[in-house]
């Protein structure tokens, strides 16, 4: 797999892979950040107000009526605040939410085109991690930490000349202490950043191997390893945990240095405020605005600090979602020609194809002709290459040298999708999802008819075991089809075959692991479906 490139620590965690994602989005990403502009704005326009009431009160011993006109303003100043904050958080949200839902969009649509062999060498449990936790991992970064950054830069900004001309002292002292946050932040941010990756490696991890122990139950059970599986979990969430508290304590660490040096950096600029107005260098009511400005001003970068580290697992997860969706090496030519239907043959011409991990050819020079209209044998010893011979047909990959024929025309020059329409398969363990009898049938054809699937299912001797099923057609076949056994398992997926109506078909030892009976059923219903298509059976 390629290693996707990780953010520059000198650009604050700015993930472009992410930022190119968020075009969809940028309209309420733009008013978020518009917002937060504005709400630095009434910030500075408030503690003006405030000033010159606490001002007016205390010193020139104005009343209530007196102040009238600049307490409607601060109330107008604060509602209008509160509902820019409010603008900014809901658009912050909103984006985040597009950008999700168009990376899970695209994470699914690149592994269903990736094909079963790139989910064969990957982690169920991992995979379905990074589909659910890891891109909602980024919520943390696109609704928090984006926004906030954007916010670091622009309240200060605007906080600065607002208070510049009022007292360039102050501002000075501002502009010398405001960078110490980030610089601080980045140092310890290395650190972090490094220790949240090996946390969520490990929590990826963690999620593989508990769905692996669930598959693997029955199992364990029998050879009676459920004990030492258990100790293994517990080591394994032993591990987590302890990454876990590495990373709290860097964060803690962190969120100590930031706090410390905002609080220095107040109190620096409250003593030189103090003493000059002590000397009657600085009017009170200047003096009181720079006191209330100057905790506001270090608040967006001591937040940026805080969102920093709840934004890094997104960002850990980020690397993983992206080398999914960087360009793989070519598996399957794209094609794109129309596919019309066999008519003539379909040849192997020296065909050869090895895999990454392997020394030798999975198939070597293979050549051999399938005649349209006439039922083909595929008989070799387990491991021999007859998997991958379907999965060459099924165009799921392309030979890496010689070339698959129909009709004289090259395969690979077929659009896949088309071609695989021309094509029905029973594999040796037939998948079927949670869903009714009749929803698993529909794979074959969404717009079949009730009638046309009681049809198929007779000519696979399927509908009778199906009607004694609790709700017939409409039972809940359970996660994997747990409802079934083998024999009904393969004609239920022999039904599919059936409903599918394909020229071609494919049958991947289909009579393994079957019971006299259910073998005897099957042979019958191949005989029927020998009438119809072109048929292949692996043995």
């Amino acid at each position: 797999m390629t290693q996707a490139p990780m953010p520059s620590a000198g650009t604050l965690r700015l993930d472009f892979r992410l930022l190119a994602r968020t075009r969809a989005a940028h309209l309420p990403l733009a008013i978020s950040i518009a917002a937060g502009a504005i709400g630095g704005i009434l910030l500075a326009l408030q503690a003006r107000a405030f000033a010159k009431i606490v001002a007016g009160a205390f010193l020139e011993g104005l009343g209530l009526g007196d102040l009238l006109t600049q307490f409607g303003l601060l109330l107008l100043l604060s509602l209008l605040r509160a509902a820019v904050t409010v603008v900014r958080h809901t658009s912050a949200k909103r984006a985040s939410t597009l950008v999700k839902s168009d990376l899970r969009t695209q994470l699914v649509r690149k592994i269903l085109s990736r094909g079963p062999q790139f989910t064969a060498g990957e982690r169920g449990g991992e995979l379905v991690h990074t589909l659910q936790e890891g891109v909602e991992a980024l919520d943390a970064y696109l609704s928090g930490y984006l926004p906030h950054l954007t916010l670091a830069l622009l309240v200060p900004l605007t906080l600065l000349l607002f208070i510049l001309p009022i007292d360039p002292i102050s501002g000075v002292v501002l502009l010398l202490t405001a960078p110490l946050i980030p610089l601080f932040m980045i140092l310890i941010g290395d650190t972090a950043e490094r220790l949240t990756r090996r946390q969520w490696h490990r929590l990826s991890h963690m999620s593989g191997y508990f769905l692996d122990a669930l598959r693997g139950l029955t199992t364990l059970k029998i050879f009676d390893r459920s004990r030492a599986e258990a100790e293994r979990v517990g080591h394994i969430s032993e591990q987590f945990r302890r990454a876990t508290m590495n990373v709290l304590r860097v964060s803690f660490l962190s969120a100590l240095t930031l706090e410390m040096l905002a609080t220095l950096s107040v109190a620096v600029i409250a003593v030189q405020a103090g003493l000059r107005l002590l000397s009657a260098r600085i009017p009170y009511e200047q003096a009181f605005l720079i006191l209330i400005l100057a905790p506001e001003f270090y608040l967006p970068l001591r937040a940026l600090g805080a969102r920093f580290h709840t934004a890094m697992p997104g960002l850990a997860a980020a690397d993983r979602i992206f080398e999914i969706l960087a360009p793989e090496k070519e598996v399957v030519k794209p094609g794109g020609a129309d596919c019309p239907t066999p008519r003539r043959e379909i040849r192997f011409e020296r065909v050869i194809y090895q895999y990454p991990d392997r020394a030798l050819d999975a198939l070597h020079g293979i050549s051999f002709t399938w005649q349209v209209g006439t039922t083909l044998g595929i008989v070799g010893p387990s491991g021999s290459g007859k998997s991958t011979l379907i999965d060459l047909l099924l165009r799921f990959m392309s030979p890496q040298s010689g070339q698959i024929l129909i009709d004289g025309g090259p395969l690979d020059q077929l659009d896949p999708a088309c071609w695989r329409r021309h094509i029905a398969w029973v594999p040796q363990r037939p998948y079927f999802f949670h869903g009714t009898v009749a929803d698993n049938l529909r794979l074959a054809r969404p717009q079949a008819a009730h009638s046309e699937l009681v049809l198929a299912a007779k000519q696979a001797h399927a509908d009778e075991f199906i009607r004694a099923l609790p709700d017939g057609y409409d039972t809940l076949l359970g996660e994997r089809g747990a409802r079934l056994s083998a024999g009904q398992a393969q004609r239920l997926a022999l039904a599919r075959a059936f409903l599918r109506a394909a020229p071609l078909a494919i049958l991947d030892e289909a009579s393994a692991h079957l019971d006299p009976e259910s073998e005897a059923l099957l042979q019958d219903s191949l005989s029927a479906l020998r009438t119809r298509c072109t048929l292949m059976i692996v043995a």
